[in-house]
């Protein structure tokens, strides 16, 4: 009953903090987030709240939704106009948010508080500033939360490291049925294209950007041709479920991203399963969430607060130890805190961290050596050919049935349809003899 008890308080304390304002609360007392499922560390909201309070003197009530795909997202924004006052996208739904004017600037001055944000590393303000346009640069309009690579997760006792060298392990026969696939189109697309043309890039006849956004027709040919070879060897597309999957030991490889991946590996550590995580040598994605505040928004003074108190380096930690994806911000407390003396192998964080990030004992999977960032890219937003795209992940996807799955779905069908004809027959047989036994009264 304690328990029962508890729980109940619980869920009444949230949705205090997160349920629907009162419509005839003020919208300058209320702030409207809405962000992706499990990316945000515990009490986090709430420290904000006082942290809000101590700068501006006003109390803010939080209004907190998720979503788990950013499509969803951007169409409550751009058909549904919500009014949602800060949201955290990826980066190719911001470059379409950009291109379809539908952000606004983010505020950087605060009455009591330095301007965090200016705590982001240089490297990832210039790889996001790939996707500004000419009039609109697109850090005026975007601040990175999180970034991170997609790669291979896998099972040491069954896979070794060499094995997840190449992107040749996912179309490899011996690994079939042991293979879960991230439910992505664009990761999916990506890593065909460097497969497919692995040899020019060995060549240095492609390279890895090239690749990743090209969506030529001869393009989507090769891309729906060896998704359509690698099919046969997965066992399942998925959105979240991959990384427990991972930890169970139930499966040996997963094509998931470097935030989940790491998640995986120190849960696995605690049940004694060891996991490892490589990006292939032929390259892979690099991807970036980040806040933004749309169009429709109604409270731009505290959602440009509440991004600014993100990127402060403590609450940057804890989001990060929270969730296991790496935060935006470079600063060396961050550094400190993440070095590993444990870890056998050093990376290359230079990139990131400058001069003091050289030479550094860090865990790869959340801060990969500049050898491995030099062969990854970000995959730009697909524009008018994400249509096309996606007729092909569903072409690709939609086609799971073999022989034996369709002569059963066929067998339940005749079945039931049997044991509705012959149910109905029973209907009518008993009704008929109740008729005939009140003819005989």
């Amino acid at each position: 009953m304690k328990k029962l008890n508890l729980i109940v308080a619980l869920l009444i304390a949230c949705m205090a903090m997160t349920g629907c304002y009162n419509e005839n609360e003020s919208r300058q007392n209320v702030l409207k987030i809405y962000n992706w499922g499990d990316y945000i560390g515990e009490g986090v909201l709430e420290d904000f709240q006082e942290y809000y309070k101590e700068q501006t003197g006003e109390d803010i009530h939080i209004v907190y939704q998720t979503f788990d795909i950013n499509e969803v997202m951007l169409t409550k924004i751009e058909k549904g106009h919500e009014d949602f006052d800060v949201v955290c996208p990826s980066e190719y739904i911001i470059e379409r948010m950009l291109h379809k004017d539908l952000l606004l600037p983010i505020d950087t001055v605060f009455a009591h508080s330095p301007n965090y944000m200016n705590g982001v590393a240089p490297y990832i303000r210039e790889q996001i500033a790939q996707i500004s346009t000419p009039d609109k640069p697109v850090n005026r309009y975007a601040v990175c939360y999180m970034w991170g690579t997609a790669g291979l997760l896998y099972n040491t006792k069954y896979v070794s490291a060499a094995d997840m060298s190449t992107w040749d392990c996912l179309w490899n026969k011996r690994f079939a049925g042991r293979i879960l696939m991230k439910d992505s189109y664009r990761d999916a697309y990506g890593t065909a294209l460097l497969y497919a043309y692995r040899k020019d890039l060995e060549d240095g006849k492609k390279t890895v950007k090239q690749l990743m956004n090209d969506y030529s027709p001869a393009a989507m040919d090769t891309v729906e041709k060896y998704l359509k070879l690698l099919k046969p060897n997965v066992a399942g597309w998925e959105a979240d479920f991959g990384k427990e999957m991972m930890t169970k030991g139930k499966a040996w490889i997963n094509m998931t991203w470097s935030g989940d991946a790491q998640w995986a590996i120190d849960e696995a550590e605690s049940v004694g399963v060891e996991l490892a995580y490589e990006v292939p040598r032929e390259g892979s994605n690099i991807w970036y969430d980040g806040w933004v505040i749309p169009k429709y928004a109604r409270n731009v003074k505290a959602a440009s607060y509440f991004i600014n108190f993100l990127c402060r380096p403590d609450v940057a930690l804890r989001n990060m130890e929270e969730i296991g994806y790496v935060s935006s911000i470079a600063s060396p407390e961050i550094m400190e805190a993440r070095i590993d003396t444990t870890l056998e192998d050093y990376v290359d964080a230079s990139y990131f961290f400058g001069e003091i990030g050289r030479h550094v004992k860090l865990h790869n999977t959340q801060y990969p050596d500049i050898s491995v960032v030099n062969r990854c890219s970000m995959i730009r937003d697909f524009g008018d050919k994400t249509v096309e795209v996606l007729e092909i992940w569903q072409r690709v996807k939609g086609d799971n049935l073999n022989s034996g799955i369709v002569l059963l779905i066929f067998v339940v069908v005749f079945a039931l349809c049997v044991w509705r004809i012959h149910s109905r027959w029973q209907k009518y047989k008993r009704q008929r003899m109740q008729r005939r036994k009140r003819r005989r009264k």
